[in-house]
């Protein structure tokens, strides 16, 4: 059994109008968003072992965040093509995750997160929201088989929830 944690990052800036869409930083309650949705993740228990991101400083901050709560910030691999990736972009990442990791969480945008989300086909989310977490597990031994693997709902969090 194999565990994916979809997250999108957290609420960005648009401070600097000019500024390019990649390099967005997190606003104040993005910055306060994050380090307080890893805690309640982490509280649920749910232990990471690979943080995967978009390399997009909005995305990769709020990877950080995560991954400082689970005290692995230098464990974040970065894949370009997950910025403002189509679905096929996370099954490819998905594919490459090494056999050893149990439960991976992989950090991107919308629309792309919210549409492979609902291609899973397990839930029906409207629009994923910002540092919103939507939690699968798979019945497969290895993550090469995740596309044709059973998938199963596992929990849906985020900040305004509460």
């Amino acid at each position: 059994m194999k565990h994916l944690l979809l997250v999108r990052h957290a609420k960005s800036s648009w401070a600097n109008i000019g500024q390019d869409d990649f390099d967005r930083p997190l606003n104040d309650r993005g910055n306060k968003d994050a380090p307080a949705m890893a805690e309640r993740i982490k509280k649920k228990g749910v232990e990471i072992d690979q943080f995967i991101s978009s390399p997009a400083l909005r995305a990769i901050t709020t990877a950080m965040y995560f991954a400082k709560a689970y005290h692995q910030a230098a464990n974040i691999v970065q894949l370009d093509h997950l910025y403002h990736a189509p679905a096929a972009a996370y099954y490819q990442a998905i594919q490459n995750i090494d056999d050893s990791i149990k439960t991976a969480a992989i950090f991107a945008h919308n629309p792309g997160i919210t549409d492979f989300i609902n291609e899973l086909d397990v839930s029906f989310v409207p629009n994923m929201p910002t540092c919103g977490v939507f939690a699968i597990k798979i019945n497969i031994n290895h993550w090469v088989d995740f596309k044709k693997g059973k998938k199963e709902w596992w929990f849906f969090e985020y900040p305004k929830l509460l």
